[in-house]
């Protein structure tokens, strides 16, 4: 059997719901950006899996447009890339029930995010959240994408994409859909909670003091870096004299991502350096670049309709690729179509 060529494609996204972090430009949102031109782009607002816990219709339409907004005012040009919101295209839902036929049960019970989200609770949250891995591999492969940047995180969804698409290309004799390649780099793939370095900067956590959120204007962005938690310890003059210390690598992640560096040229700079010279260093650095992508978020806004446009010609783009793979996927699978 002949192994097809693919178009070298990335595809990602970000689900809406509790508003961008620091964490979702950093570890995502910038990351994406930085792939325009590199390969083919499409990015995605991935509202089919906002819905696996219960949302407010209208915060899910607002928190939707927010992401949206948070591309474009983080540089992501919606003519060089597309940029959509997943339910605009069905094919999603329609892919994601083929892959629940494909996948396994036993791969699900193996997905550590669902456990993580269910907790002790399992047995009364929605089917969509058990499932919702297999939608997400149909997210991947419905444009034959072959790269994906992800956090680490996340990683274990990628193989289990790589997963389904292999079963399904075995199960039809096929060499149909690509094996697609996770992509993670950069030194804040994963950032951490400003006041506990070893729990994930998070949407949803208790004190708002956690995280830097994408609207925070420069005043909030510095006041919460110089209030962030350190030890009393000096940097030191090795990357490795961070270990054990989860609170004062976050942050020298951090600095190194938003300065397009890494960190060891940070501790390069800064060793031996108390955290009354670092923390003000990192938080003007914060403020230069993030309050101008707060300030265009909050202009975009101010304009739903222009957002709604955007979407809807991503969409449009979105539905040329994809509907040609739905229909060899139904028809490899045998689907009668009059």
């Amino acid at each position: 059997m002949t192994e097809p060529t693919f178009t070298p494609r990335v595809f990602s996204g970000i689900k809406p719901s509790g508003g961008l972090t620091l964490g979702n430009y950093l570890g995502a949102i910038k990351r994406f950006v930085g792939m325009q031109g590199e390969m083919e782009t499409i990015y995605c607002v991935v509202d089919l899996h906002a819905i696996t816990v219960w949302q407010d219709p209208a915060e899910l339409a607002n928190a939707t447009r927010e992401v949206a907004a948070g591309y474009l005012a983080a540089g992501l040009d919606p003519t060089q890339s597309i940029l959509f919101n997943q339910s605009q295209v069905a094919g999603h839902a329609e892919l994601g029930w083929v892959f629940n036929c494909v996948a396994r049960v036993g791969w699900m019970n193996r997905m550590t995010q669902f456990k993580d989200k269910a907790g002790t609770n399992a047995e009364k949250v929605s089917l969509g959240l058990y499932a919702y891995p297999s939608l997400m591999a149909a997210d991947i492969l419905l444009y034959h994408a072959t790269h994906v940047p992800v956090g680490e995180d996340q990683k274990q969804h990628v193989e289990l994409t790589r997963d389904i698409a292999a079963k399904f290309n075995h199960d039809f004799g096929t060499a149909f859909f690509p094996i697609t390649e996770p992509v993670i780099d950069g030194p804040a793939t994963r950032v951490m909670n400003l006041r506990d370095g070893t729990r994930k900067m998070s949407k949803s956590g208790e004190s708002d003091m956690e995280r830097i959120n994408m609207t925070d204007d420069a005043d909030t962005i510095a006041k919460k870096f110089k209030k962030a938690k350190t030890d009393p310890a000096a940097l030191p003059d090795t990357l490795d004299g961070l270990a054990g210390r989860p609170e004062a690598r976050n942050l020298v992640d951090i600095y190194a991502a938003l300065d397009d560096s890494t960190p060891e040229a940070v501790i390069a700079a800064y060793q031996g350096a108390g955290w009354g010279r670092f923390k003000p260093a990192l938080a003007d650095l914060a403020v230069a670049k993030l309050a101008p992508i707060s300030q265009e978020m909050s202009r975009l806004m101010n304009d739903p309709a222009e957002i709604d446009r955007i979407l809807a010609q991503g969409a449009a783009r979105a539905r040329q690729i994809a509907e040609p793979i739905l229909k060899q996927t139904y028809d490899i699978v045998g689907f009668l179509r009059s």
